[in-house]
């Protein structure tokens, strides 16, 4: 019994790091104290000494040393009135252990840390050195860091209990200070003033969020009002807006009668002229060039179909590679686990092996453990290896649940890496297109013509020159060539998402120099040139001030400049550049486009990419599109340099990918190294378990056997059971050398099917660049096919409109409806552009008279709704958008700060029965506690605690009134017993809290030589079990207290006369 329990003894010897433990405390001009050095035992630690002496300013500088306010220690008012008297500072310097698992910072402070406070008259500072004593940290947040880290709080009387708290402690009988010191001890204080708080603050919380809401009310109520105004309203805007359509339909009505009439005398017309063979030629050349290009489009189709298949196969053959790989792995990963699973049956077979020689010895032996002694012993063990066995099993547990959680991470590590390779492969992209734009830009900076077709453009330039002699008058163009902006390059990109490819245009005067041009163009082997036909010498257009439209915001025509006028005429007539507005942003674009309906307003465009136009009643609003580098800009150096920028951003990125991926790649390496150190912590603790449950199967067979009537049988039966886990153990060795090879022939195939995966991947991007490339070049194809297709338009439409010289009649007849058309044109075009009446959609055949009727029946249905409202309907909606403005972060604000006191109020509710819980298990707790430390003097009691009316009760019974069943309550103990239960009451609070050291000053007051000598030895030992540092001070004689080897005694000197 006595071996076991050293054993014991030893074992929790070695499990205690003392981490925490105060090692030394030196005094420098502090209290009474000039220089003064203790050093502490790690276990129990008694000073004793005269009145007088300074024992007390021991605790004193702990506590300031930990942080203690100077109030706190009740000593002193301010820090200064610690200085001894006659200095001008005081030193605390304290040495805390710093070792074991529980090691605050080790790899800064080493296996102990200084604690230094030094005061002044006016400062005071704390500092933290290492084992060395160099200088760590000076500031209150590491102090406070190291306390809370180690749970050492001085200000609790469970850690510290300073003179004044044990008089006031032990001396005192009322119910509600022992409450307080229940409360304070234990932290149920402090949780208990935290959740108030917060319920506090929560309340008024909830009634500001109430007052807010409260406050947006009346605005909901107009705002609903207004919905309505403008809902009626809407209704009056559609009748007026309809008005306005039939108006301009009726001006227009007028020039679609002298065109009906037109129609019939050009049907005439058709009928009597004849086909022009050159026009036809034309046609049936522009029909082969489409025929061409058909036949191209279907080769092209058909290649691309092919490249498809072949992405498509080469993506599937990557995708079979991936899952090879992962399958690859998880045969290597179970391979692994096999052969480790076989190496633990093996080492389990030899550990019984040894166990069963062991046993066949305890055999011959046990003739001589037959005594009483012996087998109270045997039982002994047996407890201490069952308890051993079920703390194996919980670690066993522990360890399987840290492997899933790390298999979880080691999968999560791997999707992260594929996120970042793809994340990795989407910069290099941009980075490749920025280059590109670079270089191109260099190449426009050489020559600005190359911007506008390439290099194309400069050979048809060439070939113009070659034959300049068959031109009328030199083309014109490109036309982006001859375009600058005015007040520097802010609407560069804007301008040219507008025009489009008209700037790569060429203006020619005529159709037979159109035909000269497209000759030049396929020689220079310029496909798709885009040629405008006109009249070079019409002056420069004068627009009036009403066809264009009102508005604040530029136009593309306000913002160009060029020495040309015929390049602006044909801007104006090509593109309508007079009737596109420019604005800041979408806000602006949208307001200018649908706010008020501008007349002459053709489209918006916007500085961030976005088309806005009004078709009939249709709104429309085109999203931005990404857009390279702007060709219109005066220089393109800037260009150049943000795109370099940008380009270096995007290796930045790719860097910083880099990066992460590599930090990816450790992380997934610590974590397999992780799996495989808990692997092996498992497999070493299933061996242990192995052990303790065959040890533990031993000692039973042991007792067993001695109840045998002969032990050689015994022996030869364990003989031969040796012999055949020999004979099993060589098998398995034998499987394990093969296992071993499969596992080394797993890993390889894993790493080559790693390297095929990435030797296809890089294989693969060529033909996906192919497949891309191939893409471009249909779309290519498809647009040269529906150029074609207009041309040959063009030609039949020029047949079917230009051939009638023969017949005078009609051609006068023809010219005097032409005239009156032009007329009427013109009436209506002051009325608004024809677009507008397109826009609307096709013509219903409506005649003038039927439009006029149609008009005095809306003017006097508008005139009645008209007198129901004062107020326009733009008014109505500015103000209900002002009010809606006004409030939606109101609402927002409301909802999220609602929706987050009710998740805090849950949380709180959830704490605070969680407290209640706590509480009332604390209770019990303190009561079981309690009468354990009574029944060590043979005495029993019982603690009352009332949480409610915040009172504890201390209730005794004597071993003398064991008779009359009498409790009596401590006022009526006397003061040795009152001051034996009361230390009871403080034991039991010790064990409900934790803390590396405890401290007690003038615990024995009160107390005569028994309470004393009880209490004494009551203290040590429960000091000695609990396995913390304990310091008590007192000025009586301890001699009593019994030599032992984790108890240190210490005198202070006597104090100087």
């Amino acid at each position: 019994m006595a071996k076991s329990g050293a054993r014991l003894g030893d074992s929790f010897i070695k499990q205690r790091s003392g981490s925490g433990t105060i090692l030394r405390i030196k005094l420098e001009n502090f209290m009474c104290h000039s220089n003064l050095q203790i050093e502490f035992g790690e276990w129990v630690n008694f000073i004793t000494g005269q009145n007088g002496s300074g024992k007390s300013a021991i605790l004193t500088a702990l506590c300031v040393a930990f942080g203690c306010r100077a109030k706190g220690t009740q000593r002193a008012s301010t820090l200064k009135d610690f200085i001894k008297t006659g200095c001008s500072y005081a030193v605390v310097h304290v040495e805390m252990k710093n070792q074991g698992d529980d090691a605050f910072k080790p790899e800064i402070y080493g296996d102990v840390i200084l604690i230094e406070r030094r005061i002044t008259e006016s400062t005071s500072s704390t500092v933290l050195k290492d084992r060395l004593g160099k200088k760590v940290s000076s500031r209150r947040e590491d102090l406070r860091e190291l306390v809370e880290h180690f749970n050492i709080d001085v200000e609790n009387p469970c850690v510290v209990m300073s003179q004044d708290k044990s008089r006031e402690f032990l001396h005192s009988g009322n119910d509600k200070d022992k409450f307080k010191f229940f409360f304070k001890a234990t932290l149920l204080q402090q949780v208990n003033d935290l959740l108030q708080s917060i319920y506090e603050h929560l309340k008024a919380a909830t009634a500001i969020v109430d007052e807010m809401e409260d406050r947006i009310k009346p605005i909901e109520k107009e705002i609903s009002e207004l919905s309505r105004k403008i809902k009626s309203m809407e209704q009056v805007e559609e009748i007026a807006q309809k008005l306005q359509q039939v108006k301009k339909k009726l001006a227009w009505s007028w020039v679609y009668d002298v065109d009906r009439q037109l129609q019939e005398q050009t049907e005439k017309l058709v009928k009597l002229k004849e086909r022009i063979p050159t026009c036809q030629a034309k046609i049936d050349w522009e029909l082969g060039k489409v025929e061409a290009l058909s036949d191209r489009l279907t080769k092209k189709k058909a290649q691309v179909a092919c490249l498809m298949d072949e992405s498509s196969a080469m993506k599937r053959e990557i995708e079979s590679f991936r899952q090879s790989a992962k399958t690859a792995a998880r045969d290597k990963f179970t391979l692994q686990e096999e052969f480790n699973h076989k190496c633990n049956h093996v080492q389990k077979i030899k550990d019984r092996v040894r166990r069963l020689k062991r046993q066949v010895g305890d055999i011959n032996e046990q003739t001589m453990r037959n005594t009483q002694a012996e087998q109270s012993e045997i039982e002994e063990r047996l407890q201490y290896l069952e308890q051993e066995v079920e703390r194996v099993e919980t670690l066993l547990s522990r360890l399987k649940e840290e492997e899933n959680s790390l298999l979880e991470k080691v999968s999560a590590g791997s999707k992260e890496m594929e996120h970042i390779e793809y994340t990795i492969r989407e910069h290099q992209k941009r980075q490749r297109a920025r280059n590109s734009n670079i270089n191109d830009l260099k190449k426009h900076k050489t020559n600005k013509v190359t911007a506008f077709g390439g290099d194309k453009v400069i050979y048809l330039l060439k070939a113009i020159e070659r034959h300049h002699c068959k031109f009328k008058k030199p083309p014109i163009g490109p036309i982006g060539s001859h375009v600058t902006l005015v007040n520097g390059n802010k609407w560069a990109s804007t301008v040219e998402q507008a025009l489009g490819n008209l700037l790569n245009a060429f203006i020619v005067t005529d159709h037979e120099d159109s035909l000269t041009l497209r000759r030049c163009a396929n020689e220079a082997n310029y496909k798709n040139l885009k040629i405008i036909i006109y009249d070079f010498s019409r002056p420069r257009l004068h627009i009036p001030r009403h066809m264009i439209p009102q508005t604040e915001h530029p136009t593309i025509l306000s913002v160009l400049h060029s020495d040309n006028q015929t390049v602006l005429n044909v801007l104006v007539d090509v593109s309508s550049v007079e009737r596109q507005v420019l604005a800041e942003n979408y806000d602006v674009g949208k307001a200018v486009a649908f706010g008020k309906r501008l007349s002459n307003l053709k489209d918006v465009y916007t500085l961030d990419g976005f088309r806005m136009f009004f078709r009939g009643s249709v709104q429309t609003t085109l999203p931005s599109r990404s857009r390279g580098p702007s060709r219109l800009c005066a220089s393109f150096d800037d260009q150049i340099k943000d795109l370099e920028i940008e380009a270096l951003k995007e290796q930045s990125e790719i860097n910083q990918c880099m990066r992460h991926k590599r930090e990816a790649e450790e992380n997934l390496e610590q974590l397999e190294l992780k799996m495989r150190t808990l692997k092996k912590h498992r497999s070493q603790a299933e061996r242990g378990l192995t052990t303790k449950e065959i040890e533990m199967q031993d000692l039973k067979n042991t007792v067993a056997v001695e109840t045998e009537a002969s032990s050689s049988s015994s022996v030869n039966e364990l003989q031969l059971e040796i012999m055949k886990d020999r004979e099993e153990i060589e098998e398995k060795e034998a499987f394990l050398e093969k296992l071993q090879n499969c596992l080394k022939d797993a890993e390889l195939k894993a790493d080559k099917l790693k390297a095929s995966f990435e030797n296809l991947c890089e294989s693969a991007k060529g033909e996906i660049d192919a497949f891309e490339e191939a893409e471009n070049e249909l779309k290519k194809i498809e647009k040269d096919l529906q150029l074609a297709e207009a041309e040959k338009i063009h030609y039949e439409n020029i047949m079917k409109n230009k051939v009638l010289p023969d017949i005078k009649d009609a051609e006068a007849k023809y010219e005097e409806l032409q005239k009156k058309r032009k007329e009427s044109d013109q009436k209506a075009s002051e009325i608004c552009p024809e677009s507008e009446i397109e826009s609307l959609g096709p013509w219903d055949g409506s005649t003038p008279e039927q439009l006029s009727a149609q008009i005095n029946r809306m003017n006097q249905r508008l005139h009645r709704e008209n007198q129901q409202f004062s107020e326009s309907i733009d008014d109505l909606r500015m103000m209900y958008e002002k009010l809606e403005r006004k409030i939606a972060k109101k609402r927002k604000t409301n909802q999220d700060s609602r929706e987050k006191l009710m998740a805090c109020k849950k949380a709180l509710d959830s704490r605070w029965a969680k407290f209640q819980r706590n509480a009332s298990l604390l209770r019990r707790q303190l009561t079981w506690q309690f009468n354990t430390h009574l029944g060590k003097k043979g005495i029993s009691g019982h603690i009352k605690v009332s949480y409610e009316e915040k009172t504890l009760s201390i209730e005794v019974k004597m071993p003398q009134d064991a008779t009359s069943n009498a409790v009596r309550d401590t006022k009526g103990l006397s003061g040795g017993e009152r001051s034996f239960s009361t230390l009871c009451f403080a034991l039991a609070l010790h064990e409900m809290t934790e803390a590396p050291f405890r401290a007690m000053d003038e615990f024995d007051v009160f107390m005569d030589a028994v309470s004393r000598k009880i209490s004494l030895d009551a203290l040590v030992d429960f000091a000695i079990a609990q396995g913390s540092q304990w310091m008590f001070i007192t000025p009586h004689d301890i001699s009593m207290v019994r030599s032992h080897e984790r108890i240190k005694k210490q005198q202070m000197a006597a104090p100087r006369s």
